[in-house]
């Protein structure tokens, strides 16, 4: 039976934190371990769920209800109670303006074959126990926004655009798991392609970006989807990802095509 992942905002109120939602607990050796099983299948996504299982976010439940209980966050709820729903329904994303974050999400998502309902799924094979409570609501908005990250930032599906995207979101969230996979990743890259480009200082600056973006799970996705995407960075003060940039520059001058690293780092 499929799990309703959905919260009934016109009936009863969920609960803050749900009675058998364990604590979480701090296993760095753990972690090591899911993250070297990554390494060896960079599609394997369900290790990255167990690498953020123990190596989690210091005052999240505090955060997630503080920010959930708020006017803005009920406000939020309101509007969007499953972020699913709204991304994946382009049609309704298709008649947002022009230039919009909403018609370069669609762009991207169907570009990469992707969809938020995908996510969960992958989500699920691990998360199999659904408490509704607002932790988990708060807790789904950061996996759920993770693709429109991409999209925000400009930093693509490549293997240093996917541990961008992770340190950003630690200068959003600082969950140590996001830090743990962008830098051992990078290390990674490092260690496997040989190139003179500079991984960490593309790492560094997403990470510093992060910090100076306002918390995107703590905004209107649905008022953020409207805006024209170069006006919306302005306001979120997200840069031009320029290290980024940068390092892709170097690898394609040294003949690597850093959309084919992941290809390259499978073991033989």
């Amino acid at each position: 039976m499929k799990m309703n992942h959905k919260f009934n905002t016109a009936g009863t109120e969920p609960m803050h934190v749900h009675p058998e939602r364990p604590e979480s607990r701090f296993r760095p050796l753990k972690a090591l371990h899911h993250f070297r099983e990554l390494i060896k299948d960079k599609e394997d996504t369900e290790q990255v769920f167990h690498i953020f299982e123990c190596l989690p976010r210091r005052n999240f439940r505090k955060e997630a209800l503080a920010f959930s209980t708020s006017e803005k966050g009920e406000h939020i709820r309101g509007q969007e109670p499953y972020l699913p729903d709204i991304l994946d329904d382009h049609e309704r994303l298709r008649a947002m303006p022009e230039g919009s974050l909403a018609h370069a999400y669609c762009d991207f998502m169907e570009k990469e074959g992707l969809s938020a309902a995908g996510l969960v799924e992958e989500f699920d094979k691990f998360h199999a126990r659904k408490y509704g409570d607002l932790i988990e609501w708060y807790g789904n908005r950061q996996r759920d926004t993770h693709d429109l990250l991409h999209v925000l930032t400009g930093y693509g599906r490549d293997a240093l655009g996917e541990q961008c995207v992770l340190a950003f979101t630690y200068g959003q969230s600082p969950a140590p798991a996001h830090l743990f996979i962008a830098y051992l990743g990078g290390l990674n890259l490092k260690k496997t392609i040989s190139s003179k480009a500079a991984v960490f200082k593309a790492i560094t600056q997403a990470r510093k970006m992060g910090r100076a973006c306002p918390r995107i799970t703590e905004e209107s996705i649905l008022d953020m989807l409207a805006q024209p995407l170069d006006e919306l960075r302005k306001q979120m003060n997200i840069e031009t990802p320029t290290a980024y940039q940068e390092a892709h520059t170097t690898y394609r001058s040294e003949g690597i095509d850093p959309y084919d690293l992941l290809g390259e780092l499978k073991p033989a």
